[in-house]
């Protein structure tokens, strides 16, 4: 099958365009033919290694965190799913590669495709879903009448988060330019602070929940935003020590993270809030609720581009550039 391969880590490398075996079905894997893969800025720092140490791939692995397409086999003790069905899925960590023709994922990662939703929407959705979820709802456990404020609110995790958060009762803040204030109001955003012209931490305050996305400077800017108690969750780092004993990572890991993180949580300790990091995992229960939400016209999928698999590099330059409204994806079949 023909699959984008990572040769080494390379900041200015490009994927590979290879002939690579069929994927091997494991006892409990559902093999995907794939039809449309979603395209990530994880994807990117992978490829870069900026997560070599927590994520060690054996080079050369086939890239891509988001996958839509039809079961065409199943392992010996499948019991969820057919050869037929329509599915979507983040295929975990060590097992990643969807911008390939074929996957094979564990079933306890893959949920029916929203029947409401064409291959390339669907495929927009799993990561980001499940990174929304897994922040507000399993990480903040955001009630009804809580303000959370959501940076880059017309990015691929924005987009959804807002949508989510919503569904839950919050009132919502989020960052994005004038011209993308439009969308993230359309998507229900009740505040939303132009970031060319305002600074968030002068607009907003007494907030219970932040979703960092952003760099160290915005992180530590968020704490300004929250009231005593409140939750600060980064999904774009620092890693912390609670995150590192959840990986079983080895001591001397374990010990760069506490010192990595241990600027941030000392003054968040300061302001009498709580900082964690988040870094979503495949979760297929989960993301059968994300379906349920959509299919009842709750949260809708705000997809930028698609591209042809043949330009897959070109399309993770383009979510590179930070400029993508929404997901891009890669059309495969």
């Amino acid at each position: 099958m023909k699959a984008f391969v990572v040769d080494k880590y390379n900041k200015k490398g490009i994927l590979r365009l290879a002939e690579m075996p069929e994927p091997e079905l494991q006892d409990h894997d559902v093999l995907v033919e794939v039809h449309a893969a979603g395209v990530n800025l994880l994807d990117s720092k992978i490829r870069t290694g900026e997560f070599k140490l927590i994520l060690p791939y054996r080079r050369p692995f086939i890239l891509g965190h988001d996958v839509a397409g039809m079961v065409v086999r199943v392992g010996s003790n499948v019991r969820k799913f057919k050869p037929g069905d329509e599915v979507y899925a983040r295929p975990r960590d060590g097992r990643i590669g969807t911008f390939a023709q074929s996957i094979a994922i564990n079933e306890a990662d893959v949920a029916l495709k929203p029947q409401n939703l064409s291959m390339e929407e669907a495929a927009s959705i799993p990561l980001v879903g499940l990174t929304a979820w897994q922040t507000l709802v399993e990480r903040a456990k955001l009630k009804k009448g809580q303000k959370v404020f959501i940076q880059a609110g017309s990015g691929g995790v924005g987009t959804l988060a807002i949508q989510l958060a919503k569904q839950l009762g919050a009132t919502v803040a989020t960052t994005a330019s004038a011209a993308s204030a439009d969308l993230v109001k359309g998507l229900g955003a009740d505040v939303v602070v132009d970031y060319r012209k305002d600074d968030f931490e002068n607009v907003l305050s007494g907030y219970d929940v932040v979703l960092n996305s952003q760099d160290t400077r915005t992180l530590e800017k968020s704490l300004n935003v929250l009231k005593p108690g409140g939750k600060l969750i980064s999904i774009s780092g620092p890693p912390d020590p609670e995150f590192a004993k959840e990986q079983g990572l080895n001591l001397v890991l374990r010990l760069i993270l506490h010192l990595l993180s241990r600027a941030i949580r000392i003054k968040a300790k300061h302001r009498g809030v709580r900082y964690s990091f988040l870094f979503m995992w495949a979760q297929g229960d989960q993301l059968s609720k994300i379906t349920s939400l959509i299919e009842s016209g709750a949260i809708r999928p705000v997809v930028d581009r698609v591209f042809p698999f043949e330009a897959t590099n070109e399309a993770l330059a383009y979510v590179e550039t930070g400029r993508a409204k929404g997901k891009v994806v890669i059309k495969v079949r």
